[in-house]
């Protein structure tokens, strides 16, 4: 089949109880130069309320285009957002009202603020935006929820004055000023040192405990998603490739993507090494979207399960959004 014809789709309707956040059958592409990219080619997925979802991949995978599309920074090409049930609206008015429930936190604290405000500054611009009462109150409150306690000691401080820690806690408190139900964390911990990790981490935690704040953080690091998340979610190409309890998936992965990726880990007993870059998702190939560099695949292990042509050439189901473990493989189906 052509690339055309990939249009099977499960469906979409959540299983995941308490839907806050959700893609339906979501599709971004891009046109360059008569080329079309598929980044987001078919994507189910939800974000229960109090629930922290990890989305994992490699770089170019197209976790950071759906994570932009579900703040409403890009409009989806096909299928839609919802948020509380309701298809996310793209007026500027909706779209504000949207973003003071949805709130970005950024991979680089020094890039996120600016460097000739002070943290009160920092802190106070969207509540500002949003002209919210009592500003002097919401910037303490918030600070002191995100850990930077007394308040007082950081008020007047410029960003360079403080650590990468705490001003990724300054990120935080920004998004907290506006008193979310969601978090959506671009590699929150990326650029922070191991020491300091933990901390950021521990504090996601605690928000989602005392807050009932819904968290999706947005990571390459599978180590991540098994500190924080209650469920990941594996994206290759453009697509969910396995999802589930994080129990279930990053002990029992069932995808050999999943695999490869969690072989890096000190603890893997195997270490996979993937062969190639993944393809341009300007040419997205026929049948399992994974099959050039799959390791079953090229062990002869799917040759075995006589699932081999069925990899190469057949189309697999776009995956529905749900609470149980699930894979897009065909080995994975022959198996068990």
């Amino acid at each position: 089949m052509t690339e055309t014809t990939e249009t099977r789709t499960a469906d979409p309707v959540a299983t995941v109880s308490s839907t806050l956040l959700e893609a339906r059958d979501l599709h971004v592409e891009f046109t360059s130069r008569g080329r079309r990219a598929r980044a987001v080619d078919g994507v189910n997925l939800s974000l229960g309320a109090g629930e922290i979802v990890a989305l994992v991949g490699e770089s170019g995978c197209g976790k950071t285009t759906l994570a932009r599309t579900l703040l409403g920074l890009e409009r989806p090409t096909s299928g839609e957002v919802r948020y509380g049930g309701q298809p996310l609206k793209y007026g500027s008015k909706a779209l504000k009202a949207y973003r003071r429930q949805v709130q970005l936190v950024l991979q680089d604290p020094t890039g996120s603020l600016n460097p000739r405000q002070t943290v009160y500054e920092a802190v106070a611009e969207g509540p500002r935006i949003h002209r919210m009462p009592d500003e002097a109150e919401v910037v303490n409150s918030a600070l002191a929820r995100a850990g930077l306690r007394p308040p007082e000691r950081f008020l007047l401080r410029y960003p360079h004055e403080l650590s990468g820690g705490q001003r990724q806690r300054v990120v935080i408190a920004g998004a907290l000023a506006l008193n979310p139900k969601v978090l959506v964390a671009d590699e929150p911990v990326a650029s922070l040192d191991a020491s300091v990790r933990g901390e950021i981490l521990a504090l996601m935690l605690k928000l989602r405990d005392d807050l009932g704040l819904s968290a999706l953080v947005v990571t390459h690091d599978l180590g991540l998603a098994w500190n924080i998340a209650d469920r990941v979610a594996v994206m290759y190409l453009g697509r969910i490739v396995e999802s589930g309890p994080v129990e279930q998936v990053l002990t029992a992965p069932r995808h050999p993507y999943t695999q490869a990726l969690l072989s890096v880990l000190p603890e893997s007993p195997e270490r996979v090494v993937l062969t190639g870059e993944p393809p341009d998702p300007t040419r997205i190939p026929g049948g399992c979207r994974f099959h050039a560099r799959c390791q079953i695949l090229a062990s002869g292990k799917a040759a075995e399960a006589g699932v081999d042509a069925r990899c190469r050439g057949e189309l697999l189901d776009i995956l529905p959004a749900s609470a149980l473990s699930q894979a897009a493989c065909h080995y994975a189906d022959a198996t068990g």
